[in-house]
């Protein structure tokens, strides 16, 4: 009797026991398949300054503000405190715009805290992205501040003392002048009594590197390059101002992009980049205008569609957008009077870059570009070499190439405005 106990003692012990394991199993499971933050990207800018932390794993978030002082609080459900984490402190840099200091630890058991202490005012938008291209999942923190950076200020600070009209030569000119039918018949010059006022976009930026060459090389850091040359030169003109859509490494959307272009009521906007094929034998430079219709070739149509990829690799709240230009049918007849600018354009400078650089296209190409949206703007994307092309890409990184490159386009630029003067549209834009 007393062995048949003790073996129903042990029988019941080893029950518990192996019943004791398997209830700490899908614990001891859950814990292991936690999200883990595997990144953390900082991208200050004067517009505003982006968190990224890429995790490999789905997870609840939330977030909050707090007054005296500014405080942004992330409160981040289902991980546990890592080394990424613990170095998040150290990654922002003293002159950020608007972050102070940042920085984590936990705050009970499987939630994480991040605490942002603020230098000023802001409007945060934090929100999820779904892996996409060499990204995992992403938690985005953009620190906004709470009165935005005018665009115009960007001209402002750089106005001259006086600005001395736009002479256009007549018998350049493809815009005859008006006469009053009392007047002699008598040709006057036209003139122009503003400042012209271009919008410079280089391509990708920040979270969104673009196409990078086999040696390493970003379209980011190169359309920078060459459009911080071509700005310099345009503001060396004396009836010119140049402004960038970003002058650093942050990503801006399509949408702003055009809506900077617009605020400014820009006479040009030229988007610059570096074109990826599969082949690295692709080789010369192109230049784009937006289509009402289809796509010239096939080749253009997969480069518009890359190209207006860029928003899901650098990363836009979908709940915040607020799609004004982008998503309606293009409107009336400005749209196609705008192309056909465009197009114009386009001529010019494809003129000039073919003197310094080998043309893939010998004619301007047309596809559904979004950030060529704007309605009223003559617009233009060009794409200054293959950075696919590994002799190309040297080139590209050459600062011999991207000051031959700036030249061209200032050329194209002057052209256009010789032969298509400006009309007295764009008053915001007149400083003198």
């Amino acid at each position: 009797m007393r062995q048949c106990t003790e073996d129903s003692r042990r029988q019941f012990l080893c029950r518990a026991g192996s019943a004791l394991i398997l209830s700490l199993t899908p614990l001891a499971s859950w814990a292991g398949n936690r999200p883990a933050i595997v990144a953390v990207r900082i991208w200050p800018s004067s517009d505003y300054t982006r968190v990224t932390l890429e995790h490999d794993a789905p997870l609840k978030f939330n977030h909050f503000t707090v007054e005296n002082p500014d405080r942004l609080v992330v409160d981040i459900e289902g991980v546990e405190f890592n080394s990424v984490l613990e170095s998040i402190t150290g990654k922002i840099a003293d002159n950020d715009p608007y972050i102070k200091l940042l920085r984590a630890g936990r705050y009970k058991p499987g939630v994480v805290r991040l605490v942002m202490e603020l230098k000023t005012r802001i409007v945060p938008q934090v929100f999820a992205l779904a892996p996409v291209g060499e990204y995992g999942h992403r938690l985005v923190l953009d620190v906004y501040p709470e009165t935005p950076v005018d665009p115009l200020l960007a001209l402002l600070e750089g106005r001259p003392e006086g600005v001395e009209p736009l002479k256009i030569d007549p018998e350049l000119s493809d815009k005859k002048p008006e006469t009053p039918a009392h007047a002699p018949a008598r040709p006057a010059k036209p003139m122009v009594d503003r400042m012209i006022t271009i919008m410079l976009d280089p391509g990708h930026g920040g979270e969104d590197p673009g196409a990078v060459g086999k040696r390493g090389t970003y379209e980011k850091n190169v359309t920078l390059a060459i459009a911080k040359r071509l700005k310099a030169r345009i503001d060396a003109e004396p009836n010119m101002r140049a402004v960038l859509t970003r002058d650093g490494d942050f990503f801006v959307p399509l949408q702003t992009r055009v809506q900077k272009a617009r605020r400014i009521q820009a006479d040009l906007f030229l988007s610059i980049h570096a074109d990826a094929w599969i082949k690295p034998d692709a080789r010369g430079s192109s230049v784009f205008v937006l289509s009402e219709k289809g796509a010239s070739s096939t080749q253009a149509r997969l480069l518009a569609q890359k190209e207006n990829d860029a928003d899901l690799i650098g990363g836009v709240n979908l709940a915040k957008t607020k799609d004004i230009f982008l998503a309606r049918t293009l409107i009336d007849l400005s749209q196609t009077a705008t192309i056909n600018d465009s197009l114009k354009l386009g001529k010019y400078l494809l003129g000039e870059i073919g003197s310094i650089n080998h043309l893939h296209k010998t004619s301007v190409e047309q596809a559904g570009f979004a950030v060529l949206k704007a309605p009223d703007i003559p617009s233009a994307l060009i794409e200054t070499a293959f950075i696919s092309n590994p002799e190309e890409e040297l080139r590209l990184k050459d600062d011999a190439y991207q000051a031959q490159m700036a030249e061209a386009l200032l050329r194209g630029i002057r052209q256009f405005f010789i032969k298509h003067p400006p009309g007295p549209k764009a008053r915001l834009a007149q400083l003198g």
